[in-house]
C-alpha cells in the first residue's frame, strides 16, 4: 500500500489493485508542483470526495473526464454532477459501504460545512463526510475536514482503523492538539498522517504537538509527492 500526499487534504492511495484520489486539489494549491500533475493522476480508478469546498474538489471533474475515473461521494453531490455534468459517479451516504474492486469504502460522519460556487450563488449539495477505506488487511480512517466528535468512538468500535489520515491544521478544522486528543481518546492507530496543514500561513506549520502527544504511534509528517509505503 502506498499513500502519497498532494498537499492540503489531497492524497493518492494505492491499495489492493485500486488507485484512489482523495479530494484532489492541484490548480491553485500553493504546495503542489503542477508539473507533476500527470504523475499524480496516472492510473487513477476512483476519486473520493469528502465535501464540496473548492480546495477539495477543484480538479475532480477535469480528472474524471481525462482519466475515466469514477467520482465517489455523498449521494446529493454525486447526483448533481451526474445530472448536470454527465459524469460517472457512485453516490451513497453515511453508514453505507461501497465496494471498489477488493477495497471496501464506508462513509462516516464529519462535522464541517460544504458548498461550491454556482452561477447564482453557493450550491449546497448534501453534507460533509469522512471515509473508512479497507484493503490489504488494513483500514484507513480519512477524517475529511472535521472537528473532534464523540462519533469517533463508534467508528473505532465498528471499523478499528489502524491508520489515521487526520486533518490537523486548525482554523477550519481541528488543530494538532485536538487531532491528538481524538487519536488518543477514540482510536488505536499504529500510524497517523496529519494533513490540511502547511498550505497557508493561517494553518499550523508543524506536527510537533501531534508527534509529542502520541508516543508509541508512528506519526508520519508527509512530504508532497513522496510515497509512504505501509
Amino acid at each position: 500500500m502506498k499513500v502519497i500526499w498532494h498537499g492540503h487534504g489531497s492524497f493518492r492511495i494505492e491499495i489492493d489493485g485500486q488507485v484512489l484520489l482523495i479530494d484532489p486539489w492541484f490548480t491553485g494549491n500553493p504546495v503542489f508542483p503542477e508539473d507533476r500533475r500527470a504523475e499524480a493522476v496516472d492510473g487513477v480508478t476512483h476519486i473520493l470526495l469528502t465535501h464540496a469546498h473548492s480546495d477539495h474538489v477543484a480538479d475532480c471533474r477535469d480528472i474524471a473526464r481525462e482519466t475515466g475515473a469514477t467520482l465517489v461521494g455523498q449521494y446529493d453531490l454525486m447526483g448533481y454532477w451526474a445530472e448536470h455534468e454527465d459524469l460517472t459517479t457512485i453516490g451513497f451516504n453515511k453508514g453505507g459501504t461501497v465496494q471498489l474492486g477488493r477495497v471496501a469504502v464506508t462513509m462516516v460522519h464529519a462535522v464541517h460545512s460544504t458548498s461550491f460556487a454556482g452561477p447564482n450563488g453557493p450550491i449546497v449539495p448534501g453534507t460533509e463526510c469522512g471515509f473508512m477505506i479497507s484493503g490489504e488487511g488494513r483500514t484507513i480512517y480519512v477524517s475529511g475536514d472535521t472537528d473532534v466528535m464523540a462519533d469517533m468512538e463508534i467508528f473505532n468500535d465498528l471499523h478499528a482503523p489502524d491508520i489515521g489520515i487526520l486533518c490537523a491544521g486548525g482554523h477550519f478544522t481541528m488543530d494538532m492538539k485536538r487531532a491528538a486528543y481524538a487519536a488518543k481518546k477514540f482510536f488505536d492507530f499504529t500510524v497517523v498522517i496529519p494533513c490540511h496543514y502547511k498550505t497557508f500561513p493561517l494553518l499550523e506549520q508543524s506536527a510537533e504537538v501531534l508527534v509529542d502527544a502520541l508516543p508509541g504511534v508512528d506519526v508520519i509528517e508527509p512530504e508532497v509527492m513522496e510515497a509512504i509505503t505501509l
